[in-house]
């Protein structure tokens, strides 16, 4: 009897431990992320709450990673923080990937003037360095959660863009394209229906590695003061507040420099293990 294909791929996957221990790590954030209320010892700290008597307490059994300039537990806050990560990394990586493919399929496909069009927009775009650009338009308004989700995919969609038009490039004259437009197949059909689902195992693996990149992005912003307004739990937000206390209060900013670094590392290491199964399975 033949193992489940699902089995034997995750048999493969699993031989990379490092990109297993990736899992773990986003497993676990995950679930802080989502049980954050219920997990988190101080979960009314992810709020306004001020409580100067408790103000700048170091880690201890009462505040296990310490407490900030107001008061506020730092676990808790680095707990909710997660969540406030994923949900960005989630939104602009999508956003992102949505626009990026159909860019690249519609000018590979359509081919001509429209190629031209579409590749040299996506070029200028990929001219400017995502945090200057996303920067730039942060600039325009007032900071909040939702503009800086745009202002990162507009950052991001040009790379997803590439990757899917190259992909797409090398296969438009196979013989199942050339089949499905011989049978009749509508020109949304063969993008969507035939040469999208062969750009599928690339864009799992660089979405992955672009949730690490983007959530970095987003601390990046709001280390200089353009992500989530107070008193949203940000981890980038935390590392900024803190430096203005080092060394002496290194809690803070070491702390949710952490966070940042489990997160990244585990998006990271999943994309590795993504990247080396698909290269055994093609």
């Amino acid at each position: 009897m033949q193992p489940n294909p699902k089995w034997r791929a995750w048999r493969r996957f699993a031989r990379n431990r490092l990109s297993v221990l990736g899992m773990v790590l986003i497993l676990l954030v995950i679930f802080s992320a989502v049980f954050a209320p219920f997990i988190a010892p101080y979960p009314e700290h992810a709020g306004v709450v001020v409580n100067f008597a408790d103000a700048n307490k170091p880690p201890s059994a009462q505040y296990w990673l310490g407490t900030d300039s107001v008061g506020r537990d730092v676990l808790s806050r680095i707990i909710f923080g997660f969540r406030n990560s994923l949900i960005l990394g989630l939104a602009v990586v999508s956003l992102a990937i949505s626009v990026g493919t159909i860019v690249g399929i519609t000018a590979v496909y359509l081919g001509g003037k429209v190629e031209i069009v579409l590749m040299r927009i996506t070029d200028v775009f990929l001219a400017i360095p995502s945090l200057v650009l996303a920067m730039a338009i942060l600039g325009i308004a007032r900071p909040s959660q939702m503009l800086a989700m745009i202002a990162m995919a507009v950052a991001w969609w040009p790379w997803h863009a590439r990757l899917v038009y190259g992909i797409v490039r090398s296969l438009k004259h196979e013989g199942f394209v050339t089949a499905a437009e011989v049978v009749g197949a509508s020109r949304i059909r063969v993008m969507f229906g035939e040469l999208l689902p062969n750009c599928a195992p690339n864009l799992l693996t660089k979405a992955s590695l672009d949730m690490g990149f983007v959530i970095l992005l987003g601390a990046s912003l709001s280390f200089l003061g353009m992500g989530a307004p107070p008193p949203t739990p940000d981890l980038g937000t935390m590392v900024s507040e803190g430096s203005q206390y080092l060394p002496d209060i290194w809690w803070l900013s070491v702390t949710a420099g952490l966070a940042i670094f489990i997160v990244v590392l585990g998006f990271n290491l999943v994309a590795d293990g993504l990247r080396d199964l698909f290269d055994i399975v093609g």
